[in-house]
This record gives structure tokens, C-alpha cells and sequence, in this order.
């Protein structure tokens, strides 16, 4: 199909669930104001360990999204993604019947699926034995579940997939449900993504790694994107979901338009495991302007990825030069993970939500901590005082390990 037969796709609900709060609004007024949800892990006894810190989620409830079996039999970051879920159909009043629901689907990522789960029922089969496995596990721990159980839960039947790209999870989730809206396979999609793996052995995975701040003393202050003295990131756990619809039926239905989303851009480095490449980056922001058919002085903000290690943050400035140009120096550039951690497979769709709010409010959230200027990070970061602005059309960076590159391209709706 030509390109220029493709529908146009609007965002109409927004559900999060994140380090700030158990609610999109909330967490984006905290972010706004440079609140820190970085502190001392309390999911486990974290004392012996080299890295003591995570963005948690707190007074999290999941009796008030699901009954109290469903909790029983489901991991966290299921729970999290039901209950974001939940939070973004509430927020856009789309309902589901059997007139529309084979033409709304669902697409959710994770970047390891139920690793709480795992970790619970290995640790019962070598002290216990065999009959000690749940028979849920299998349902907890296969990162699709996320996506059956939301199917199950709101009664869609339409496109449905799990998208496992690491970092980068939850925005090719968002992108792939932009083209199956664009070229008529769907008419609405749940899309988005989860992780809950503040765990043992993935916190000191990722310290082996040299990928974690050991900033241990200062919780709020240890992630710190773009700053000279950044020493890794800080692990977060949450769910964000977007409601994208077609943009007739969504007007036709008096939907509230929070903004539209128009471009998509995917690719991988094909290079190294962990290690970014700013050309294969740049080039995937590149695919994103083309597929929206704008120009690099077009875009007035760009959520950046923004991890706060060290070859991250330093690639990701080269790619956003590479790809906007002198236009580069002029554009303004924020980190949420400065605040709410590096939320992992969650991470592209609870800032695709803090995006869509930045067009919708004018505001571009802080990269807080910023306090020493890095001479490779050398672009406007925003630091630490969110800022006033007219946000027309704004860039979402996602970039996973495996070299998984994404991103979104959202702007102000004009009818």
C-alpha cells in the first residue's frame, strides 16, 4: 500500500505506572517538578550488595485492577501492565464490544517477562523439589502473558503480539501498532509494555556488567544523564500503555486527542551486544523524520533515552547531531530517567506518555542531577528546572541492548 493511502493515528488514553506514582498524571506533575523516585531497595536485603539503590514502585495495590486470584497467579510486571492498561482505556473511553472488538488489538513488550516469577519457583525446585513449581509459572514468566492477560481482560480480539527488543521493547510495540492502524488492520491498539525485575541476581547482573551507579549514598542524585560524572544507571521497574486510534473514528466517537502520532523509525546496529553506535542511531532517527515527513528544524523536543552511562549518553548526542544537524544545538533535550530510573522494557512507552504530555501541556520535564558539563554532551539537556515552550512536534528516543534502535515521532493534533 502506497504511503499515501496510510490513516492517520492518535493517542487518546495514556495509563502509567511508574517510581513517581501509580498514575500518568501524577507521575508527570512530580517529573515536572524534578521529584526523585530513586532511593535504597527494599524488595530484598540489599545490604551485602555493591549497588543498594532502584526506582521502586510504591503503594502499588493490585487488588484495585484485578481480583484477588489474578494476583495470586500473575507476575508483577503483568500486574503492572494490567493495571496501566486499565488506567489508559478509563482515560480514553473507548469501549470494547462485539461490533468493534476483532478490530482492536494489542501489542506489548517486556524486556524479560516475569523474572520474579522465575527467580521464586528456581529457588523452590533446587530447596523443595518439583512438586513445589507453581503451575502458573510457565503462565508468569513467558513475556507474552503481559499481553494475553490484557487481551482477556478488555475483550479485544484483533492484531496481537509481544515485542522482546530489551530497552527498546515497549516503543517498537508502539510503532508496530501505529502500522497496523495506518494500513487498515486495525482500527485502535493497547499498546506498550512492563518490567519488574528488581531482583538479586539481575541487579548484580547489570553491575558485572559495569552498567549500575553505586552511587549508594545519594539515591536522588544517582542517575544523572549527560552529566560528566555520571557512573551508570539506576535499575526502575513500571508499565506504561498508549490507546492509539484511527483518527476518524476517534473524532467520530468525540475521543479527547491528546496528540498525533506520525512517524516510526526501527533498525539495529548489527554491531555489538551492548556497546550503541551513533551512526546506526542516527540513521534510525533519521527513518523516524522521513516516515513523518518532517525536517530536523521541525522537531521543537526530543525525550532522549538518556540511560546515564558513560558510552550511552556520549553515542546518543553523537546520533542526535549526526541526524537534526546545526538544527541539533538548538532543540531542547530531557531525560526522564534522570528521575524515575531506567525502566527497561517499559522504559519507550512511560516516555512515549511523558512525550505526548509535553506537546499537550508545553512543558519539557528536567533532566535533574545535571551538574557537570560532559565535552561529549555538549546539547541543551534541560537541566534540572522544567521549561516552558510551545511543543509542536517532539522525538522519542529508545535504543536496547542487541543494538535494538527506535523511534517515535508525536505532534500537536490539527484536525
Amino acid at each position: 500500500m502506497r504511503k499515501a493511502l496510510r490513516r492517520r493515528v492518535v493517542i487518546t488514553g495514556l495509563g502509567a505506572v511508574t517510581p513517581l506514582a501509580i498514575d500518568a498524571e501524577e507521575s508527570w506533575q512530580k517529573l515536572c517538578q524534578g521529584k526523585s523516585g530513586v532511593a535504597r531497595i527494599t524488595k530484598f536485603n540489599a545490604s551485602d550488595s555493591k549497588v543498594q539503590i532502584a526506582a521502586e514502585i510504591k503503594d502499588f495495590h493490585p487488588e484495585d485492577f484485578m481480583d484477588r486470584k489474578k494476583v495470586r497467579r500473575t507476575d508483577p510486571f503483568i500486574q503492572y501492565v494490567l493495571a496501566a492498561t486499565r488506567m489508559a482505556m478509563d482515560d480514553s473511553g473507548l469501549v470494547i464490544d462485539e461490533n468493534n472488538a476483532c478490530r482492536v488489538g494489542v501489542v506489548l513488550g517486556s524486556s524479560a517477562g516475569g523474572m520474579t516469577t522465575y527467580e521464586k519457583n528456581l529457588l523452590a525446585l533446587y530447596k523443595e523439589g518439583a512438586d513445589k513449581v507453581s503451575p502458573f509459572f510457565i503462565p508468569g514468566f513467558i513475556a507474552n502473558m503481559a499481553t494475553g492477560e490484557v487481551a482477556m481482560a478488555v475483550g479485544v480480539k484483533g492484531p496481537s503480539k509481544c515485542v522482546v527488543t530489551a530497552c527498546a521493547s515497549s516503543s517498537h510495540c508502539i510503532g508496530d501498532s501505529l502500522r497496523l492502524i495506518q494500513y487498515g488492520e486495525a482500527d485502535a491498539m493497547i499498546a506498550g509494555g512492563g518490567d519488574a525485575y528488581i531482583l538479586p541476581v539481575a541487579i548484580a547482573g547489570f553491575d558485572r556488567m559495569r552498567a549500575l551507579s553505586r552511587r549508594n549514598d545519594e539515591p536522588e542524585r544517582a542517575s544523572r544523564p549527560f552529566d560528566k560524572d555520571r557512573d551508570g544507571f539506576v535499575t526502575g521497574e513500571g508499565a506504561g500503555v498508549i490507546i492509539l486510534e484511527e483518527m476518524r473514528s476517534a473524532v467520530r466517537r468525540g475521543a479527547r486527542i491528546y496528540a498525533e502520532l506520525i512517524g516510526y523509525g526501527s533498525n539495529i546496529d548489527g554491531i555489538h551486544i551492548t556497546e550503541p553506535d551513533s551512526e546506526n542511531q542516527a540513521r534510525c532517527l533519521k527513518l523516524a523524520l522521513t516516515d513523518a515527513a518532517v525536517a530536523p528544524g521541525d522537531i521543537d523536543y526530543i525525550n532522549a533515552h538518556g540511560t546515564s552511562t558513560g558510552l550511552n549518553d556520549a553515542c546518543e548526542t553523537k546520533a542526535i547531531k549526526a541526524a537534526l544537524g546545526e538544527h541539533s544545538r538548538k532543540v531542547p533535550i530531557s531525560s526522564n530517567k534522570s528521575m524515575v530510573g531506567h525502566l527497561l522494557g517499559a522504559a519507550g512507552a512511560v516516555e512515549a506518555v511523558f512525550t505526548v504530555l509535553t506537546i499537550r501541556d508545553g512543558i519539557m520535564p528536567p533532566t535533574i542531577n545535571y551538574d557537570t558539563p560532559d565535552p561529549e554532551c555538549d546539547l541543551d539537556y534541560v537541566p534540572n528546572v522544567a521549561r516552558k515552550a510551545q511543543v509542536n512536534t517532539a522525538l522519542s528516543n529508545s535504543f536496547g541492548f542487541g543494538g535494538a534502535n527506535a523511534a517515535l515521532v508525536f505532534r500537536k493534533f490539527k484536525g
